[in-house]
């Protein structure tokens, strides 16, 4: 399996950082399995606020009503905004190297050549396992890199397959 975007169509959030000279070969979406705090910490704020209402509705505490339904639609307004920076997030690998592009108004790109790439892992927790989610671990020679670490990667064997045959390639020659 292949993960190439069809016409070399990066969205232009992440066509704006590719050098001339370089193609994508492998884009991908984080995991929707980033959102899982942001999910649990709404609906989480939404039963405290129910209970909370029902509570403060007997005790007449009219003010307090309002704060608290202030304060979970905070909790809303912020998961909405997880959820945009979740949807400009991109993995990519060219034929030169790879970027991870982050944030929805500060722009992050995290980058590694694919020359410098010593080694690289994946490694999945019990819950990445369970709904199919890794994280790379990348290393290079002796040196800090910008990209040392892509969490939550969708499809991380296939991945890692694609990625680990592009910085090894084999030779056509079985001796």
């Amino acid at each position: 399996m292949r993960l190439v975007t069809h016409g070399d169509s990066a969205p232009s959030s992440v066509n704006r950082y590719l050098l001339p000279q370089e193609h994508q070969v492998i884009m991908v979406r984080r995991h929707p399995a980033v959102l899982l705090r942001p999910v649990a910490e709404v609906f989480g704020g939404l039963v405290l606020a129910g209970l909370l209402s029902k509570w403060l509705g007997e005790n007449q505490g009219s003010q307090a009503l309002v704060i608290v339904w202030w304060a979970w639609l905070l909790l809303l307004v912020r998961f909405v905004w997880k959820v945009a920076e979740w949807s400009v997030d991109y993995f990519v690998v060219t034929s030169k190297r790879m970027l991870l592009t982050r944030g929805l108004i500060t722009r992050r790109v995290d980058m590694m050549p694919l020359g410098k790439v010593t080694d690289m892992s994946f490694q999945r927790s019990l819950l990445g396992r369970m709904l199919g989610y890794g994280e790379f671990v990348l290393e290079s020679a002796g040196q800090d890199q910008a990209l040392s670490t892509v969490p939550f990667i969708p499809y991380p064997e296939t991945l890692y397959l694609e990625v680990c045959q592009m910085l090894f390639p084999g030779s056509d020659d079985d001796d």
